[in-house]
């Protein structure tokens, strides 16, 4: 079992000291251990394909591409940090709502596997393309999503991908395109999920699409692309996902579906980087206010946003003292009142007491309000 914290007590004083706070650190030992384990387990015909958005620092990019990665990119800037690694083309999938014209033309030249959006992706490649392209086309489907925080939104109205009773009315006109292929099938289903039988039932849903879409309309499909999803934990009581469930899954589903000998695609991003990061902070002061006392860090949502996205803290220790019970509102330096990184107990908080904020590899710093206020990026360290 990862542990919530990439580094020991001594470690995260060591790093404070030598680097300043508020701070970013990663352990490249802990992000290599989240890949292989994950890899061990998968059947050979699963691709791991690293979403760029969860952590695109570059060198995170490169260790994980030593390992035999494939990317998953959502825009020109991730496209770019991808082609630096100077990777063999066909290893990268370009996905995203609202692509621009010189985003895709960027995504053909890289030789990336595109994933449609809808007719206008579609009918804008054609138009820039002057051979025999294959794309994979996402689909917005109709079942159940059972879904803890909707980041990806349910089965209700999305932006996301073509509606799945829309398809016979977008195949039809796709048959009439010149030189793009349908030879994919991308539905993203899942945020966060550590469940593994609930990961597989929406894989098994997607698989059966797969299937009606053959049957019906012909398409033959190379890959098969499942998104993320892979969860894990950001509190102690929460249960990781059980990797040799999700592949021997995985390896079950492959089997039932036999007319399908593609590849199947997962896009992992925040169980890949998530557990080898924690974020650095330091007590400004304690404030006591009506009942409530307050512990104001040198950061909040600028640097770690998702407790206000999702409602969760990031797990949370304050270096060196220990366990405690006192409940903490842990407010940022930000003029405004959502700045709130949750309320914790700990230890009896006083100024200059270091925190150590955990799981902060994935949808930390990346995802931060960066620029409000104008508050110095803080750095971010590589260790191992």
């Amino acid at each position: 079992m990862t542990s919530l914290f990439a580094f020991d007590d001594a470690t995260c004083q060591a790093l404070a000291e030598a680097h300043g706070t508020p701070c970013f650190a990663y352990s490249g030992a802990v992000a290599a251990e989240q890949f292989t384990s994950l890899r061990a387990v998968l059947p050979s015909r699963v691709r791991l394909a690293y979403a760029v958005k969860a952590n695109p620092h570059p060198e995170l990019l490169s260790r994980f591409a030593g390992l035999g990665a494939s990317f998953d990119c959502a825009s020109i800037g991730e496209l770019h940090r991808v082609e630096a690694l100077g990777l063999p083309s066909g290893g990268t999938f370009f996905a995203g709502p609202g692509k621009r014209q010189e985003e895709l033309q960027k995504a053909l030249a890289m030789g990336v596997r595109i994933q449609a959006e809808g007719w206008e992706d579609l009918d804008r490649i054609d138009a820039i393309v002057d051979r025999e392209t294959a794309v994979n086309l996402r689909v917005h489907p109709a079942f159940e999503i059972d879904e803890g925080n909707r980041i990806i939104g349910g089965s209700g109205p999305s932006a996301f991908g073509v509606d799945e009773e829309q398809l016979p009315d977008l195949l039809a006109r796709a048959a009439g395109l010149r030189h793009v292929r349908i030879r994919g099938l991308h539905v993203f289903a899942a945020s966060n999920q550590r469940d593994a039988s609930k990961l597989l039932a929406i894989h098994g849903a997607v698989l059966d699409l797969g299937q009606r879409l053959h049957e019906t309309h012909g398409l033959a499909f190379e890959q098969i692309d499942l998104g993320g999803g892979l969860g894990v934990a950001y509190a102690p009581e929460e249960v990781p996902l059980d990797l040799a469930r999700l592949g021997q899954g995985l390896s079950n589903l492959l089997a039932r579906h036999p007319w399908f000998q593609g590849e199947l695609i997962l896009e992992p991003g925040r169980f890949l980087a998530g557990p080898c990061g924690i974020y650095l902070a330091r007590v400004v002061r304690i404030k006591e206010s009506r009942g409530s006392r307050f512990a104001i860090l040198e950061g909040g949502i600028n640097h770690l946003i998702r407790p206000l996205l999702t409602g969760q803290a990031f797990p949370v220790k304050a270096v060196g003292k220990g366990s405690g019970e006192v409940v903490h509102t842990l407010a940022g330096p930000l003029c405004t009142s959502l700045d709130r990184l949750g309320e914790v107990a700990l230890p009896s908080l006083e100024a200059g007491d270091l925190l150590a904020f955990g799981t902060t590899g994935a949808y930390g710093l990346s995802e931060g309000m960066t620029h409000f206020l104008s508050h110095p990026v803080p750095p971010e360290v590589w260790v191992g």
